[in-house]
């Protein structure tokens, strides 16, 4: 099993869940071991932050910000809906140079700014690049938006229409839908230039419910 975040990373690229340069360049900025307890932080597999709360598994994380890529690029704007701990918003402020997370929890929302800072990046707070603040994550964060790119890290039992309204065109967002005991997707949401949305199932998952 993996026991840094170096040899977590090249794990994932081992075993085909992490291809992208851009995406292994951001998990390698970006120390797990920073962001959740001290029980096996660097196991590919879901870990509580408290709260009855998890951080999800590095693969999805991997696989998440594989299928935004294109839209966390240098000067692009992202949103994580359920922050948590803040490591995945660290990510994408990491590639995209602004990232804005919100957080129902509101413990959760000083936890995740210290563990930014205990993982050597509070440049990234001081500059305003990379925020987070409490607040219903389904109903977005528009005072930022709109988001090239938005991340929702729980599950919503139908797609959240405040969130595309604030994607970007075009734009990508990535959410799991679903009821909480039954089947959920992470669904692939597209938004072209013209503002016409699309969207397609990745693959079956399992969130914990988002709160709206």
């Amino acid at each position: 099993m993996p026991r840094s975040n170096v040899e977590l990373v090249n794990f994932l690229f081992r075993a085909g869940r992490l291809m992208n340069e851009d995406v292994k360049k951001a998990m390698l900025t970006v120390d797990r071991g920073n962001y959740c307890g001290p029980h096996d932080p660097y196991g590919d597999c879901p870990q509580s932050i408290g709260y009855n709360v998890t951080i999800s598994a590095p693969h999805m994380h991997a696989m998440c910000l594989d299928l935004l890529k294109d839209y966390l690029k240098p000067g692009c704007r992202a949103l994580d809906v359920g922050s948590g701990s803040g490591y995945l918003t660290a990510c994408m402020a990491v590639m995209c140079g602004q990232a804005h997370g919100i957080e129902y929890i509101p413990e959760l929302v000083p936890i995740s700014i210290a563990n930014v800072k205990k993982d050597g990046k509070s440049d990234l707070l001081d500059g305003k690049t990379l925020t987070f603040q409490h607040g219903d994550g389904s109903k977005g964060l528009p005072s930022f938006g709109p988001y090239d790119s938005i991340h929702v890290g729980a599950a919503a039992p139908q797609l959240p229409e405040a969130l595309v309204e604030q994607l970007a065109a075009p734009g990508r967002m990535i959410v799991p839908v679903g009821p909480q005991w039954g089947a959920q997707e992470l669904v692939v949401v597209d938004k072209d230039a013209a503002g016409n949305v699309t969207q397609r199932t990745e693959c079956g998952v399992r969130y914990v419910p988002l709160h709206m």
